[in-house]
Formats: structure tokens, C-alpha cells, sequence
């Protein structure tokens, strides 16, 4: 599989929102509203604040991430990225290219360190990729996410320098 990826441009909408729609209607891994109409979902995917970009096999747009300052200012030298893979295409090392290549764009604008927020704790894969990929977990809040099978669950803030 010849994996690219590119920066998001605005006919992606309809994909990212296919790979989007399941993720934010499951309600397991972010903390967005299971309700979130596309309009608002692509609003905050796609926001004048990060860069999105999408990765693609063949014209096929299997997943989607954005880069962003995690904060302003003094914090602004600290990376924060979101990530989604179509259902489908999970498993097959999309995340991680992703990951990597997010690495590299951070590297690329000056970032020196990357940081999640709120990682979803019971997203086992998720977690498993980002400790080996190199994160620390430098926080733990507790019940955090409501999620709607397990219930309450903890948000992991993640880390890692570049």
C-alpha cells in the first residue's frame, strides 16, 4: 500500500467526514457532542487555528489529522494534533504513518514537543500507539469521559518532545 499524505484541500470534506461521522457518533474516544452535526464536525476539524491534512492510497482517503499550537503565546512552541482513521482502513499502520509524519510537520514549524490533552483511556489502541511512538503520560484525570458503554473513565494527557 503506497500511503500519501497531503494537506486537506476543501473537496475532502465529504471523506473526512466519513471517517469523522462514525468516530464522533460512537462517542468513545472524543470529547465532542455524539449529535455534532457535519457542518460543526468539519468546522472543527478543518478550523483556521491548525493545519488538516488527509492520508490517501490511490485517491482514497483512508484517514485525517490535524496540527495545531497546543496553546498561545508561551506555549506555543508545544504541538497538539487529533486523529481519525475510516473504520475500515484501521489496523493497517494508517495511525501510525500519520503520527510520524505529524512528527515531522511539527519538527518542520518550529515545534520542539507534542501534547495531547485527552486521551481516552479506555482507547487501548490509541494508547498503546502513542507510548510507542515515544509519549509519556504526564497526567491522569480522573472520570473524566462519559463514555457510553464503560461509563466513567479517565483522560490521559500525553507527551512527548521532538
Amino acid at each position: 500500500m503506497s500511503l500519501r499524505i497531503r494537506p486537506a484541500a476543501p473537496e475532502d470534506g465529504a471523506a473526512i467526514w466519513a471517517i469523522m461521522e462514525p468516530v464522533i457518533r460512537a462517542g468513545e474516544t472524543y470529547a465532542l457532542d455524539r449529535d455534532l452535526p457535519r457542518e460543526a464536525a468539519l468546522a472543527y476539524w478543518l478550523g483556521a487555528d491548525r493545519t488538516t491534512f488527509v492520508a490517501e492510497t490511490e485517491r482514497l482517503i483512508l484517514g485525517t489529522f490535524y496540527l495545531r499550537a497546543n496553546q498561545a503565546g508561551g506555549g506555543g512552541h508545544v504541538a497538539n494534533c487529533g486523529y481519525a482513521t475510516l473504520p475500515e482502513a484501521r489496523g493497517r499502520g494508517i495511525a501510525r504513518a500519520m503520527a510520524e509524519h505529524s512528527f515531522a510537520e511539527a519538527r518542520a514549524r518550529g515545534f520542539t514537543a507534542m501534547q495531547f490533552n485527552f486521551v481516552v483511556s479506555s482507547n487501548v489502541g490509541a494508547v498503546r500507539l502513542w507510548q510507542a511512538l515515544g509519549f509519556e503520560t504526564v497526567g491522569r484525570v480522573p472520570d473524566a469521559f462519559a463514555h457510553p458503554t464503560l461509563g466513567l473513565v479517565d483522560a490521559l494527557v500525553l507527551y512527548r518532545r521532538l
